[in-house]
């Protein structure tokens, strides 16, 4: 019959008792080191940015509180604070409203078209062979490297009412696509699109890319059409991707100024096409109220957070990590 042998816990020494809270606070220590290391390497990153982007935010938001126009810049009159009168002029003014819807159902219409078409050609990428998919991307990546000022000379001489090719094509005639407000904007949509969908292409390519190869294959064994596999598989799948390149194309369809401005001739016929960019430039440079048109940036800026706030809040409660 054998005894099992009691388990018998070495008790610590005196020394190592004494020495346990300091194992404890250098451990502690090393904690804290650690989580401050990330920032020490992000650090001169950060700096750069409080440089380029914090200062000029808050020079601008000190403006739209003071009577700034150009008698101030000269130096002829000083400055006067008036809190929050910008502002209150601002949201009094009927054509601020009216240039604020214009700017949102503009910039939602260009979002939704930039996402199908460069999603749709992410798509077709993937169906194509390696030559006509090297074209296709060169051709994108090349309507992305233009410059918006000459992207917009082109279209403009492309739907010119005497030389344009297009009107020719359609047989219109001499008809004039920035005279009238709904055309004009549709045609720098058309703009805007084409110089935007490369990047919405591109990035959701590379994620398709690197969805696994059976899970599409299984989907089309069960009889899943193409939209099927879309709805139901890819986006699902790509859905930060697509949180990024949705929010990427708020940010840049909210603010645009160059195609509306070069395209329109500056707002287009009595300011029917002004979007807020181009009415801050108007209220800002045109008219010299710098504090007026500083606090249209700071409302546009207020304005782009909150719906990307939003957008990101809504996304995590559907259990998506960003």
């Amino acid at each position: 019959m054998t005894t099992a042998a009691p388990t018998v816990r070495a008790a610590r020494s005196p020394r190592e008792a004494a020495d346990a809270p300091g194992r404890r606070t250098a451990r502690a220590s090393a904690r804290r080191t650690g989580g401050r290391t990330p920032w020490l390497y992000l650090a001169p990153a950060l700096v750069v940015l409080g440089g380029l982007l914090v200062y000029p935010i808050y020079q601008l938001g000190l403006i739209s509180f003071f009577q700034y126009t150009q008698a101030q810049v000269s130096g002829g009159e000083p400055a006067t604070f008036e809190g929050f009168g910008n502002y209150a002029e601002l949201f009094g003014d009927p054509q601020f409203w009216q240039v604020l819807l214009a700017t949102v159902l503009f910039a939602a219409a260009c979002v939704v078209s930039t996402l199908a078409v460069g999603c749709a050609l992410a798509v077709l990428l993937t169906r194509v062979r390696a030559l006509p998919r090297l074209a296709l991307m060169l051709a994108a990546l090349g309507a992305w490297a233009t410059p918006a000022v000459t992207g917009s000379t082109v279209w403009l001489f492309l739907f010119d009412p005497d030389f344009g090719p297009v009107n020719r094509m359609l047989g219109l005639g001499d008809h004039s696509w920035t005279y009238g407000r709904i055309s004009a904007f549709f045609l720098v949509l058309l703009e805007v699109v084409w110089c935007s969908f490369p990047f919405v292409m591109v990035t959701v390519y590379a994620g398709i890319r690197a969805v696994p190869g059976e899970v599409l294959e299984a989907a089309s064994l069960d009889g899943a059409s193409q939209w099927r596999i879309w709805r139901s598989v890819l986006a699902p799948m790509l859905r930060p991707i697509l949180v990024v390149v949705t929010i990427q194309s708020v940010i840049w369809d909210f603010k645009v100024f160059t195609q509306i401005y070069v395209m329109t001739g500056g707002g287009g016929i009595a300011g029917q096409n002004l979007v807020l960019n181009v009415y801050a430039y108007q209220q800002a440079f045109a008219s010299s109220q710098y504090g007026l048109g500083s606090a249209i940036g700071i409302v546009m800026l207020l304005i782009l957070l909150a719906v990307t706030l939003v957008y990101l809040r809504l996304l995590r409660r559907q259990g998506e990590e960003l």
